[in-house]
């Protein structure tokens, strides 16, 4: 489970499938901008995150990350998509482009959303729902990456980040599956969750269109032996080079 790949779908998974993805990015700002644009942008964008259970379970759940920028200023990003409850590979998409946003931090997403959006635009299966490596509202201004991917292609997502950006949590217990609350003084913006027994946590939050509740239901389904959840630890390899591009057949 979550290690294999395939061209085609699984067979518990075929009648779930009935549309062809059509995952395109809304024009929400200027993308050619300085860091206090970018900050004012956060700002604005910021009361457009919306928070809410999940209606339904996904069938499909996709991982997005990136590599590090290269000599050249290019990075490298894929997405895998999953079935779910299932973890089995369904699609990989990579892409690469030149990174001219600078790194800063609480930016992130301007520097690798114009990166992560091509693709997520190339996807032939629609994911239900997608968990990115990074922060969803547990950051300062409330809109890390995961909330500004959201409300770019209007999907639910999660914020899957290995490092707290900001808050305070007590450890939770080390048993696989514990989580303790994050806040950032009296607000509850995320969940530290232990994946694995014994290992670092990992940082939970919201990015659109999803609750706490269910973002912590989702990423506990898809915590397997690792530290990093299954759909972002795919995404990580593919980015990598460690896993090949494919789409599956219909």
């Amino acid at each position: 489970m979550g290690s294999g790949s395939s061209t085609g779908f699984p067979s518990h998974c075929r009648h779930r499938y009935d549309t062809i993805a059509d995952m395109k990015a809304r024009h929400l700002h200027p993308w050619d901008i300085s860091p206090s644009q970018a900050v004012d942008i956060q700002r604005s964008l910021a009361n457009r995150v919306e928070i809410r259970p999940l209606n339904k379970a996904p069938a499909f759940v996709a991982g997005l990350d990136i590599s590090g920028v290269d000599s050249d200023g290019c990075a490298t990003a894929a997405v895998v998509v999953l079935s779910y409850p299932y973890l089995e590979i369904i699609e990989c998409r990579v892409a690469s482009s030149e990174v001219p946003f600078p790194y800063i931090p609480g930016l992130l997403s301007f520097r690798e959303t114009p990166t992560l959006s091509p693709v997520l635009e190339s996807l032939s299966v629609q994911p239900d729902i997608l968990l990115i490596d990074g922060q969803g509202i547990a950051h300062p201004r409330r809109f890390g990456i995961a909330c500004h991917l959201g409300l770019l292609f209007d999907i639910p997502t999660i914020g899957c980040a290995k490092s707290r950006l900001i808050g305070a949590f007590d450890e939770p217990a080390l048993s696989k599956g514990s989580h303790t609350f994050l806040w950032d003084e009296d607000e509850v913006i995320g969940a530290a969750f232990r994946s694995r027994d014994g290992t670092r946590p990992i940082f939970i939050s919201v990015g659109h269109k999803v609750d706490l509740v269910s973002a912590l239901r989702i990423v506990r389904s898809c915590s397997l032996k690792y530290r990093i959840p299954e759909p972002t630890r795919l995404a990580h390899l593919a980015a990598a080079g460690k896993i090949a591009p494919f789409v599956p057949e219909f």
